[in-house]
């Protein structure tokens, strides 16, 4: 029955994954919800019932998502959507960012979803069904930030898996779709869930612009209503052929569609040099 459904949703004390989980709740869905801290799920969202199951996951650690998604299993029987939401941003110039600063966002933003994709692979094979959701970002489109070329790093990185997984995983009637946000009104922006450089470079001022365009403009005014994002990806799932990429909220079309254009004139300027390389041109 489709309104009884398992979430694995990660990410979701706070953000937009807090905000699908009250709702997937809300619409008689099950759901499982990690947190690095089990106690504020249950203050957000209350003890492990029938319908939801709080779940203290280190996002790191390959064996501990393993054990997760085993509690999930033993307490609801199934898992059918999951949801790869955690991450953070990481705000600071690739000669500003140490070497731990940049593996400490690849470790949750890629390889925590990694870890999730991998242990859960084998039930959704053998069930012949299932739906992964990877949230990207718009900056997993285009890295043209100054001060977010890591960030926007780790969001390439998880659409490049994503296309692959996406092909991987159709043989076994698995859907797979990657959701590039825009900006959404949530604490994505709000100390302690961003980072910034621990070691910044005055001479960086383009980097330093767009870092307070960021902190102190755009963080409480972003333009896209999370409540209406929970809606998007509860729809989404709802599909019969659900889209493998998808752009959302109109800040992302508008990038998305900029880029596109950029790249189709750019391959027309250069078409005859750059397809000059054949082996049978003499």
């Amino acid at each position: 029955m489709e309104t009884r459904k398992v979430w694995f949703v990660t990410g979701a004390s706070k953000g937009l994954g807090l905000t699908l989980v009250k709702k997937l709740l809300t619409q008689n869905y099950r759901v499982a919800a990690t947190s690095r801290s089990v106690q504020s799920l249950i203050k957000e969202l209350g003890k492990s019932s029938e319908d939801f199951l709080p779940l203290e996951m280190n996002l790191t650690d390959n064996e501990n998502v393993k054990a997760a998604i085993g509690e999930c299993i033993n307490h609801f029987g199934q898992i059918d959507v999951v949801v790869n939401n955690a991450g953070y941003a990481l705000i600071g110039t690739l000669e500003e960012l140490s070497e731990q600063e940049v593996k400490s966002n690849f470790e949750v933003n890629v390889f925590g979803s990694l870890h999730v994709i991998r242990n859960v692979a084998p039930l959704f094979r053998n069930q012949k069904s299932g739906h992964i959701f990877n949230i990207s970002s718009i900056g997993g489109y285009i890295g043209g930030f100054p001060g977010f070329g890591i960030y926007c790093s780790t969001k390439f990185a998880v659409a490049g898996f994503t296309e692959a997984l996406a092909d991987e995983m159709k043989a076994f009637n698995v859907h797979t779709t990657l959701l590039y946000p825009g900006y959404f009104r949530t604490n994505f922006l709000s100390q302690g869930s961003v980072q910034t450089a621990s070691n910044p470079i005055t001479a960086y001022k383009t980097a330093r612009e767009m870092e307070n365009a960021h902190l102190r403009e755009l963080n409480g005014n972003q333009p896209n209503d999370p409540e209406k994002a929970a809606d998007v990806l509860i729809a989404l799932s709802q599909e019969e052929n659900p889209p493998i990429h998808f752009f959302m909220g109109k800040d992302a079309y508008h990038y998305a569609k900029q880029k596109i254009a950029l790249i189709q004139s750019t391959m027309a300027e250069h078409e005859t040099l750059a397809t000059s390389t054949d082996i049978s041109n003499n």
